[in-house]
């Protein structure tokens, strides 16, 4: 059941897939229409799923779940995994590696490999103040409030 992003409670699961380019305006009107579809016949042992998603900077899908009515499942959770992997497929880009960190570089996202933003956190090229995104983030909540943070406020501070 698709509900608009806005309306889930902030303890709604969430799950962050970082694209590795940008989504060109044409995808991006393409991978809503999908994102809807899919998000509309989203079920869990014959259960719709109340959910939604944003996407954030033409290149974040940002899919959230409402579990006070009915949790993801296994299968519901392959489900997603895998249409995610036909996006992939599909725009030739990378949204499941979690090796990857997405950083803002004044209004850009920048996306590089992690062996390359340690590189450039111990060269200073990023610092602290450096704003992250904190795809580890697990609810809605956290979302809202910690996703978008200095690195010295997430686990990329590790690097500095």
């Amino acid at each position: 059941m698709l509900v608009e992003f806005d309306s889930l409670p902030e303890t709604s699961r969430v799950w962050i897939y970082q694209a590795s380019r940008s989504f060109s305006a044409a995808e991006l009107a393409e991978v809503k229409l999908a994102m809807d579809a899919f998000v509309q016949d989203w079920t869990a042992h014959g259960q719709n799923l109340k959910a939604g998603y944003e996407i954030r900077y033409n290149r974040f899908i940002v899919l959230a779940l409402d579990q006070t009515l009915s949790s993801a499942s296994g299968c519901s959770i392959d489900a997603s995994v895998h249409f995610i992997q036909a996006l992939e497929k599909r725009y030739g880009l990378e949204l499941l590696d979690k090796m990857n960190v997405s950083y803002k570089q004044g209004d850009y996202v920048a996306y590089k490999p992690l062996v390359e933003f340690k590189k450039m956190a111990k060269s200073r090229a990023v610092s602290p103040k450096t704003i992250v995104f904190n795809n580890l983030v697990t609810n809605k909540g956290e979302y809202l409030e910690h996703w978008e943070v200095p690195a010295s406020e997430s686990w990329h501070a590790r690097f500095m």
